[in-house]
């Protein structure tokens, strides 16, 4: 059997994607956390571009960024599928994963960065992604999956524990079940999940450090 790694980081979100996604998959492997102030030679042998985590190790051979290990992780492991087996629903899901990662991830970031001036209108503007993702992706389902999580519930994971943690941060409010009722109803689902519940990062724990790190570090430091 090829051996399996993963390099992460306790409390970073694309870390736990990819351990959802193995162990959904009932993939045996090694999690080797990183320091990221003090990055290891293997982390940046692996990752000599971007020089972050995740980064999944397979036989030797390693991939990056969290969305695209996701895909090799359902393409290597195809046993407990977790994309449709219909090619254009397939592509559906690729294309609000692909949504998240632009539109929502980039409305998210301007917020982690936001100003107090700035962190209003950034506010709104994750609204507003998250608003079209609520009436064109997940409807009236109870996961994107439908009755069970796939990849596109795997790729927003960190909206349903991570960003409430950044609202509390930065004093927002966004996934609110005044405004966004069905994705809030989502988020509590997903996280109810045990294979999500048993490997997400303790909140007061996570909250503790982000504050620690953002003190130290500035706006440099990932939540």
């Amino acid at each position: 059997m090829a051996e399996v790694k993963l390099h992460g980081f306790w409390s970073s979100p694309f870390s736990c994607r990819v351990i959802w996604a193995l162990k959904l998959k009932c993939v045996e492997y090694e999690y080797i956390e990183e320091d990221l102030l003090n990055k290891s030679e293997l982390l940046l042998k692996y990752n000599p571009i971007y020089k972050k985590i995740p980064v999944l190790v397979h036989d030797g051979k390693p991939i990056a960024e969290s969305l695209v290990i996701l895909e090799y992780i359902e393409e290597t492991w195809p046993e407990n599928p977790l994309l449709p087996r219909d090619p254009y629903d397939r592509a559906m899901a690729r294309f609000w994963i692909q949504y998240g990662a632009t539109k929502c991830g980039d409305a998210i970031g301007a917020l982690y960065v936001a100003s107090e001036e700035e962190k209003e209108k950034a506010a709104k503007e994750i609204l507003e992604a998250l608003k079209i993702l609520e009436d064109q992706a997940l409807r009236d389902k109870k996961f994107f999956g439908g009755d069970n999580i796939n990849l596109v519930d795997i790729s927003y994971g960190p909206c349903a524990y991570w960003l409430p943690a950044l609202e509390e941060a930065v004093g927002v409010k966004v996934l609110e079940p005044s405004t966004l009722p069905k994705l809030h109803a989502w988020a509590k689902n997903f996280i109810e999940v045990p294979v999500i519940k048993e490997n997400i990062p303790d909140y007061d724990k996570m909250m503790a450090f982000s504050r620690m790190a953002r003190e130290k570090l500035g706006k440099n430091w990932p939540l």
